[in-house]
């Protein structure tokens, strides 16, 4: 075996580390990428890490899977890129097939099963509304994001269809890129030099599964469309994919209640790897009524489609990324896409909270989840368990 391949062997196994270990979100997961990618292994430098993810956040898709892929891709090309992507995400897709394969049975088998899920539930709203907190300090910080952010938290609430999320995000981009003289000039050759080939790879895959979904009607590629709409779409990380998911699948299709949708929203706060891996619950769940084959492949399907757009996008924009961001426009409309992000979060928070009986109860275990992940050190998983445990005590003793 060359020394390439031993250096590929050993990242790859560092890959699958991270992937069983990476708990507590994106923070989380950079302090273990720069411990074990960069300092120990030094595949590449702290300084590339931090443009590489900087990169990975201003474009669509899950910003850790791109990371790693980007990763990959510096260190030998695409075809170790898509097998660190598949690597990445194997584990925490398996994991969600299979909470869907166990929501499902208890759902068939054991009618109020899902009362195990009490905390679970509203729990799960509260982590959205501290993910909505970080993001909002984090990315609005003008008057014009903030009313971005307010016209987009009332446009997706009075009109959650999955079409209008996309709009929007237009609207946003365009909105702020007309300040663009408010962006520094920045120095040097501002030549774009473009390799357009993972573009029509990232585009062609699209628009042939909306032609053969609209054609064949075929329930696998219209999920893998919808999937791989959404996974193009998304800026902001897993939380801003919530509303997306729970508009499409739950109020759109009906596919999940929101029982459903709220449990496993909860399973995957407290399991490792990207956050995006609910897409599998979703998709499996969505394909439950072909039996065990329809969960595995729809889970399986909802993975490729939301990973692969982020993955050929980020392989398109790394070539000129240097070029690009000189551009003021460009780093203008960042501002404007991450606002309505903003305020689809907020939205989304109220309408998952909706369906969910209006009693103390869930206002409690919503605000007492806020209260952990902002004031306590618990980790996401260890707060998951003690909701989980929690709600098998109170059916125990009720």
């Amino acid at each position: 075996m060359s020394v390439k391949s031993v250096r590929y062997y050993i990242y790859l196994k560092d890959v699958l580390l991270l992937s069983v270990t990476a708990f507590g979100g994106p923070q989380a997961f950079l302090a273990m990428v720069l411990d074990i990618m960069v300092r120990k292994r030094a595949y590449i430098s702290e300084e590339e890490l931090w443009e590489l993810n900087a990169l990975c956040q201003v474009l669509p898709g899950p910003t850790s899977t791109q990371t790693i892929s980007a990763i990959g891709y510096r260190i030998g090309g695409p075809n170790l890129a898509y097998l660190s992507l598949f690597v990445w995400i194997l584990p925490a897709t398996l994991l969600m097939i299979s909470a869907a394969f166990l929501i499902d049975f208890l759902q068939e088998n054991t009618p109020g099963a899902l009362n195990f899920a009490k905390f679970i539930q509203p729990m799960a709203i509260g982590f959205i509304i501290y993910a909505a907190q970080k993001t909002i300090f984090k990315m609005v910080r003008t008057p014009e994001a903030t009313m971005l952010m307010m016209f987009s938290a009332f446009i997706s609430f009075f009109y959650n269809s999955p079409y209008v999320f996309p709009l929007l995000l237009v609207v946003g981009g365009v909105t702020t890129s007309l300040k663009f003289r408010s962006q520094p000039v920045e120095e040097g050759d501002k030549k774009l030099v473009i390799s357009w080939s993972n573009f029509f790879l990232w585009a062609g895959v699209l628009v042939f599964a909306a032609l053969l979904g609209a054609l064949t009607k075929n329930q696998s590629v219209l999920l893998f469309e919808n999937f791989y709409r959404n996974g193009s779409l998304i800026f902001g990380g897993g939380q801003v994919l919530v509303p997306y998911l729970y508009t499409e699948f739950v109020e759109f299709k009906k596919f999940l209640s929101s029982q459903e949708f709220l449990t496993g929203y909860g399973i995957s706060q407290g399991i490792p790897g990207p956050t995006f891996s609910i897409s599998s619950y979703v998709g499996a769940l969505s394909m439950r009524e072909y039996g065990i084959p329809g969960l595995l492949t729809g889970g399986f399907i909802a993975a490729a489609g939301i990973f692969l757009p982020g993955t050929f996008l980020i392989f398109f924009v790394i070539r000129f990324w240097d070029q690009l961001k000189k551009y003021r426009p460009v780093r203008a409309a960042l501002e404007g896409i991450n606002a309505v992000s903003c305020g689809m979060l907020i939205a989304a928070a109220y309408l998952l909270f909706e369906p969910l009986d209006n009693n103390l109860f869930n206002v409690m275990a919503i605000f007492g989840t806020y209260l952990l992940l902002q004031f306590s050190k618990l980790s996401s998983p260890v707060i998951i368990i003690i909701g989980v445990l929690a709600g098998i005590g109170y059916n125990w003793v009720f």
